[in-house]
């Protein structure tokens, strides 16, 4: 084959790749998020049918709605259990593997919700919930540090992000499948809430005949033929002895070191500022609001004036505007880089919801503010997916060696959850209490985001893992001899404890 000819199966590859492992991977987070929207009214009332037919007790509406908060908000508890556990997975299984595994969680969960109304238990429903979290939890985790490892490193931030598009995209598929006139009816509502088992399917079908992480072959399983191979089914040529070697080295780095687990992480200080790093920003990710203006948008477009029935068409448009960002995002962020990236996101979440709270304080005096409302959503959602929602899960790959990685995702995906699950809580309160000003919290995170970023975070595009250790000495070593800071530095790609340091 010629060398333009393997570059474009190498290419073909890749895409092939991604797809299959987003498809049940990342795709699946976004798609339970969107199909519990619609079925809500049916669920609710399938729950006190369900109490009165087995205990003989009508339920007032506030403890309907406390069931269906537990249903919805379990999703996130089930997502924190998942990744904690996903990192044991990975180090066990590999990359791959962890993947295919994962679908036990999704088939059971999918199997629970579709028997659920014969079997007249809402609990079912709860479980299956768990099950899906646990399985969005791993996937979280695990897709991007399969990305980054297995990508070439001028295309690891592009294949990494590509994790958010593919999240993205499932928000947009889960909202047309829960449309009325396909899954989001009465009939139907268990079927849509099974539905999610298909692309689960897919990827079992799909999944094995493409390669696992080359990293992951060479470093923790020590076999270098099967990650030449790899590379070669990867890149579509000979691997260049540059890339190899940067993964021998890394090997050597690391050889007879146990990876760490999460909570040696902190009191590491040759990783301080990584940890901080990924900590912050994967807290800011759900922190800032971006799920929760999902549940606001139906409020603002009722007080736009658009009919009910109608609703349901506009919020599809949310997710579009996610979806389309994350695109942009992935074919921007190797070239504008992970800093501006993640600053000009946050930066214009900041500017939208200074310009949201002003839209609601006049909605009631000017006519036509609360279409300004709506813009205020869909810029919004832009601003969320052109920068935190891609970069945020290329961090940990980027910023942590092969050992350290599984350990840094555990966190990361545990900030993660337990943010997004304190933000479903607290929003309705927000709501309730703040009014007008409940996107002012939103705007301040937003904005202390951006000056941590500008402050504190390097750049990583195509850098190396010791080119990017090197930026963080200044901090991690602040106020020391540079001399020993490198020599800690060095320690810690050895995998070794820095006595000198505690001294």
């Amino acid at each position: 084959m010629s060398p333009a000819g393997a570059q474009k199966s190498s290419a073909l590859t890749l895409v092939l790749m991604v797809t299959s492992a987003s498809i049940g991977g990342t795709l699946q987070y976004g798609y339970s998020l969107a199909v519990m929207n619609s079925p809500t009214i049916f669920i609710q009332t399938f729950i006190n049918v369900t109490f009165l037919e087995r205990w003989d007790i009508q339920l007032e509406d506030y403890q309907v709605t406390l069931v269906w908060t537990i249903i919805v908000s379990i999703f996130s508890l089930g997502g924190f259990a998942g990744a904690l556990i996903a990192g044991p997975m990975t180090i066990r299984f590999g990359r791959k593997k962890c993947l295919l595994l994962n679908n036990i969680f999704l088939m059971a969960g999918a199997l629970l919700a579709l028997t659920s109304r014969v079997a007249r238990s809402f609990e079912m429903i709860i479980i299956s919930r768990v099950l899906v979290g646990i399985n969005a939890g791993i996937s979280m985790n695990v897709q991007p540090m399969y990305f980054g490892e297995s990508a070439p490193k001028h295309l690891r931030g592009a294949l990494s992000s590509s994790s958010a598009v593919f999240a993205a995209f499932g928000v947009v598929l889960g909202q047309v499948v829960g449309l009325r006139e396909i899954l989001g009816s009465e009939p139907c509502w268990e079927y849509l809430l099974a539905s999610n088992a298909i692309p689960g399917l897919m990827q079992l079908l799909t999944l094995p005949w493409f390669p696992e992480s080359p990293r992951y072959l060479l470093i923790d399983k020590g076999d270098k033929e099967a990650c030449i191979n790899a590379l070669r089914r990867l890149r579509g040529c000979e691997v260049q002895s540059s890339e190899l070697d940067e993964i021998l080295q890394e090997q050597a780095e690391t050889k007879g070191i146990r990876p760490p687990r999460p909570w040696e992480l902190f009191t590491d200080r040759s990783v301080r500022w990584q940890l901080i790093s990924v900590m912050v920003i994967s807290s800011a990710m759900q922190l800032c609001g971006n799920d929760s203006i999902y549940f606001y948008a139906s409020y603002v477009f009722r007080e736009a004036g658009i009919s009910d029935d109608k609703i349901q068409y506009v919020t599809i448009g949310t997710g579009t505007c996610e979806f389309t960002a994350s695109i942009i995002c992935n074919l921007l962020i190797e070239h504008k880089g992970r800093r501006f990236m993640l600053m000009g996101g946050y930066i214009c979440m900041t500017i939208w919801a200074i310009v949201f709270t002003i839209a609601l304080l006049f909605e009631h005096y000017v006519s036509w503010m609360p279409y300004l409302s709506m813009v205020c959503i869909f810029t919004y959602i832009l601003s969320f997916g052109l920068g935190p929602a891609g970069v945020t899960v290329v961090l940990p790959t980027e910023l942590f060696n092969q050992a350290a990685r599984p350990a840094a995702y555990m966190i990361a995906g545990s900030m993660m959850w337990l943010n997004l699950f304190i933000t479903g809580m607290i929003f309705p309160f927000l709501v309730s209490g703040l009014r007008e000003y409940c996107f002012v919290p939103f705007g301040a995170v937003c904005l202390l985001s951006a000056l941590y970023v500008g402050l504190f975070l390097p750049e990583t595009k195509g850098k190396s893992l010791s080119a990017i250790t090197s930026d963080f000495h200044k901090l991690n070593f602040k106020g020391q001899d540079a001399k020993c800071g490198l020599q800690t530095t060095a320690q810690y790609q050895l995998g070794e404890v820095c006595l000198s340091t505690a001294l």
